[in-house]
């Protein structure tokens, strides 16, 4: 019998009712399973809860640290306990059923970037991804509380020899790129950071800084004509635009002529902004909407302001022609072979099923406008990424195909089915330690890239 200590953790802005009935689910599971459990029972919903529970675990000797990941969170608390416990280390999260709706876990996302902050830290972890009543859970978790199933690491290789012209004009065309950084990434999200010597010597890029309060006072100035262009915009593409909060809505829309105005001063040639949560909080609009319009323009915007993110896209878009989409992994279903990606509402317009209408939606969380709504259309695409994981850049390459189905999740999502199985998928993601950031195109680029990697040095990891 181990002696396992348990730390559940989860944010408020998610749906905490649903996150307690998984919790009870799994409370049942744990005392049933022959080994001692020690550790709080309620949701720790901010790091000031998770330090003091923290701090009762440290006394006796533990044989395991479970974590419980019943919702999303950034991966600051997950390194501090990484840290002050010694014992082997586990997670287990929860997937959600895909009804269209909200995201009302991203519990997912969640395991993503613990994987990565504690691939970076060089911390071992074994980790579970599977609801409390599928099929065969307790032979599952007995495994991963017996210190197994862990995430093991995943080989890259190098790129084959002869890039090609077309990967040399890519590479030609990024060198010398500026991106504007909108604000800082958000704590905790070290799939997000970077280093500017790094990324001048992969690749002459250069990255300017600009203060979040600058971009939001530049979407209040913006002028009348503006707003109009922008409102036509969106309205050219989407149903919905009168059923929602009009104040929110120009808040939102203005900063579609905060980023204009920003790229023609500042010859950008993309931006990586931090979406959340100011933009709401302290401007009163999201940013979706208008990231949704510059990336169908191929100004890539990419959230949470993540660089290596906006790079990897520039990257994509030249190798498709077309424009790129950041996303987040969501969902890894093992039985039926389908994975989810999504973002909240700013996939560029063009990629909407054309079975489907896209409408005008509000965030999930933050209940403001504007966000894009509408599944993505099926298709063969690529998914790519210019990771650091593991503290080597690589550059991640996979192939996918593009499902018609339902919308999984509000926002713009899709469901794909990956070349290589999901479990191998599910693998090489939290072995590998990987970004919780791909970028997607439509259409098989994966040779163009294997180019790429080749004239920027860079080893490849593919997942097949």
């Amino acid at each position: 019998m181990a002696r396992v200590g348990i730390l559940p953790l989860g944010r408020p802005n998610f749906d905490v009712a649903f996150a307690e009935e998984l919790a009870e689910k799994a409370w049942r599971l744990l005392d049933a399973s022959g080994h001692e459990i020690v550790g709080p029972r309620g949701l720790l919903f901010d790091a000031a809860a998770a330090e003091k529970a923290l701090e009762t675990l440290s006394g006796d000797p533990l044989d395991l640290v479970l974590l419980l990941q019943f919702t999303f969170t950034d991966a600051s608390m997950t390194v501090k306990i990484a840290e002050a416990l010694p014992a082997p280390l586990a997670i287990w999260a929860f997937p959600e059923p895909r009804t269209g709706g909200r995201l009302r876990l991203n519990s997912f996302c969640g395991l993503n970037l613990a994987g990565h902050a504690l691939g970076l830290a060089g911390r071992p972890f074994g980790y579970l991804y599977a609801a409390p009543d599928a099929p065969g859970i307790a032979a599952s978790l007995a495994e991963l509380l017996a210190g197994g199933r862990r995430a093991e690491s995943v080989p890259t290789g190098r790129a084959a020899a002869g890039a090609g012209t077309r990967a040399a004009e890519i590479v030609a065309h990024l060198r010398g790129a500026r991106i504007g950084r909108i604000g800082e990434h958000p704590a905790g999200f070290d799939t997000c950071a970077y280093d500017d010597r790094r990324l001048a010597d992969l690749a002459g890029i250069s990255v300017e800084p600009i203060e979040l309060d600058a971009f939001f006072d530049l979407g209040r100035a913006a002028s009348p004509g503006a707003l109009a262009d922008a409102r036509s915009l969106a309205a050219s593409a989407l149903t919905g635009l009168d059923g929602i909060d009009q104040a929110e809505l120009e808040r939102s829309l203005r900063l579609k002529s905060a980023f204009e105005e920003l790229r023609e001063k500042g010859g950008y040639s993309a931006f990586a902004i931090r979406c959340w949560p100011e933009t709401f909080t302290e401007y009163g609009g999201a940013v979706c909407g208008p990231v949704a319009m510059m990336g169908e323009k191929r100004v890539p915007c990419a959230c949470e302001a993540d660089v290596y993110g906006a790079i990897t896209s520039l990257i994509m878009q030249e190798a498709a022609g077309a424009p790129a989409f950041l996303v987040d992994l969501v969902d890894v279903d093992v039985e039926d072979g389908t994975s989810v990606v999504w973002h909240c509402g700013q996939a560029p317009v063009s990629m909407h099923d054309p079975e489907f209408q896209p409408r005008a939606a509000i965030h999930s969380n933050r209940r403001m406008p504007l966000l894009y709504e509408f599944p993505l259309k099926p298709g063969r695409i690529t998914l790519a990424r210019v990771s650091q994981a593991q503290g080597e850049e690589k550059l991640v390459i996979a192939g996918a195909e593009m499902v018609r189905a339902p919308l999984p999740f509000s926002g713009t999502s899709g469901t794909m089915r990956t070349d290589a199985p999901a479990e191998t998928l599910l693998k090489t993601v939290m072995g590998a330690g990987l970004e919780h950031h791909m970028a997607l195109v439509y259409g098989d680029v994966r040779e163009t890239l294997r180019g790429v990697a080749d004239v920027l040095g860079l080893p490849v990891l593919e997942i097949s």
